[in-house]
């Protein structure tokens, strides 16, 4: 690149000096330090600097404690794990590789609600950040750090480091300048409330402001993020969308929502993201996001006209839909804004909002307990990422879910969840393809009732409604039969499948 791109790219001139090679970043990291990454949802990660530590710890073995926004891409989780790099991870992760490590007890994994880390880093009850790895567009006059795709935790791990090393990504577009709110908490206890009074409030700056002598090193790359790899819109999650529009129409009609509806929240991932481009087929309008992740379907909402305003902390796309959406930046950019994850999941302002959140279960039980995390209880899939933050405090808590898994040999409806996430107080509807069970002010008989009539899949329905009636006769005010409360996943580890006889 030429001097006047770089230029653009780095405006403190002195920071010019400090270019250095991605090896020479990772030589500075020692073992046991504590480090922070950009990254969210595969989005504005750091991509060069840990394949380097990967390449490092081949001859010079180290181990880190890396905490960063949410997953990151480039299979850097995988690299870093093979390299036996991590000794601790927090607070979510999407990787196979580290996924069985940790599994194996090899890594140890801290799974955390995505809005508390930064509130543990800041308090000290993680210790003291030794270097933050952030990836940015650009650096401004004053050493602020413009982020890119995602702020996550970034912005809280650049200033809480002692020290900062700088990706800055040419691939990365610089029209992302402006999309960004950063804003922090005041010290607690005397914290003031939080000024997010609306969907599209800009309440902080548009970089990251920090002290421009913590930042020892900046390495230039040119690389996009990796894309999301959602897949299309099947029978089953359209059957689940018709449903969820079903609901919001019922709340319509009911006098408790207009058609404009209330911010909406969708977590990551297949079904979600189809579930949300399910509503562009209903008659509402106006929509407004104040969500983590914006996926494909926040722009189809926008190019259909029904989505106004989308505020999160990432930006997550399919090739086709980045390629779409980057070249033409101008044409969503007054109608973006990206924050720290500790503001796009803060309770206050989910609460204050009246977010309608969506989110995906792995399963739930009769009463409407939502596992989103451990395979029979013990195997860690992914982590609880935002959507504790959400459930708890919205509006509208929805979980939604396929009805079986492999095959039909995972029955995702149960009697006991293996593993709780969500519990049953803070679960508003369940939906499967199969039907929708809306639990509100139900006591716990007649969630049961309402789960088995309208969410099981009619293989295992039967199944169901015989272990609710044995465990009713018994009795009690949440009933079951503690001696097979697992027995489904139990019988599913030992044949092979849920369904008996």
């Amino acid at each position: 690149m030429n001097q006047a791109e770089l230029a653009a790219r780095i405006r403190r001139p002195e920071l010019l000096e400090r270019i250095c090679t991605a090896r020479e970043a990772a030589d500075r990291l020692a073992d046991g330090m504590l480090v922070g990454m950009s990254g969210f949802t595969r989005a504005g990660d750091a991509k060069a600097v840990p394949l380097a530590m990967a390449e490092r710890a081949a001859l010079d073995p180290f181990k880190i404690t890396l905490i960063t926004g949410a997953s990151l891409g480039h299979d850097v989780d995988r690299v870093l794990t093979e390299a036996g790099v991590l000794a601790r991870r927090m607070p979510f992760q999407v990787d196979t590789t580290l996924r069985a490590a940790i599994n194996r007890g090899e890594v140890m994994f801290i799974d955390q609600h995505l809005s508390e880390t930064v509130e543990h880093l800041r308090s000290g009850q993680l210790g003291v950040m030794d270097y933050a790895i952030v990836e940015a567009a650009a650096i401004t006059e004053t050493g602020g750090i413009v982020p890119s795709t995602s702020v996550g935790n970034s912005a809280s791990f650049a200033v809480l480091a002692k020290k900062i090393i700088v990706e800055i990504n040419l691939a990365q577009p610089l029209a992302l300048e402006g999309l960004h709110d950063i804003y922090f908490p005041s010290k607690r206890p005397t914290r003031l409330p939080i000024p997010i009074v609306a969907v599209d409030s800009r309440v902080g700056l548009p970089y990251v402001p920090i002290d421009p002598d913590k930042i020892v090193g900046i390495v230039l790359t040119h690389t996009a993020d990796s894309a999301s790899n959602n897949e299309r819109p099947d029978a089953d999650t359209n059957a689940i969308a018709d449903k969820l529009i079903g609901l919001l129409e019922s709340e319509v009609a009911a006098g408790r929502l207009d058609l404009s509806l209330q911010p909406l929240q969708a977590g990551i991932g297949t079904i979600a993201n189809a579930v949300l481009a399910g509503l562009g087929d209903g008659p509402f309008h106006h929509l407004k996001m104040y969500s983590e992740v914006l996926q494909d379907s926040t722009f189809d909402l926008f190019d259909t006209g029904k989505l106004v305003f989308a505020s999160a902390s990432s930006i997550t796309l399919t090739a086709e839909c980045a390629g779409r959406v980057f070249t033409n930046l101008d044409r969503y950019r007054d109608r973006l804004v990206l924050r720290p994850q500790e503001m796009s999941n803060h309770p206050e302002v989910v609460r204050r909002l009246g977010i309608i959140a969506i989110n995906t279960a792995l399963e739930f039980d009769l009463y409407g307990n939502v596992n989103s995390t451990h395979v029979n209880g013990t195997q860690m899939m992914n982590g609880i990422g935002g959507s504790g933050d959400f459930a708890r405090n919205a509006y509208l808590s929805i979980f939604v879910t396929r009805s079986m898994a492999k095959g039909g040999t995972i029955s995702s409806v149960v009697p006991m969840v293996s593993h709780v996430d969500h519990s049953e107080h803070d679960v508003d509807v369940v939906i499967t393809e199969c039907g929708l069970a809306d639990l509100r002010d139900l006591a716990p008989r007649e969630r049961a009732r309402a789960i088995i009539d309208n969410c099981v899949h009619p293989d295992y329905r039967a199944q169901l409604e015989d272990y609710f009636t044995r465990a009713s006769a018994r009795g009690g005010h949440t009933p079951h039969l503690l001696e097979e409360a697992l027995s489904w996943h139990q019988r599913r580890m030992s044949t092979g499948s849920m369904l008996a006889g």
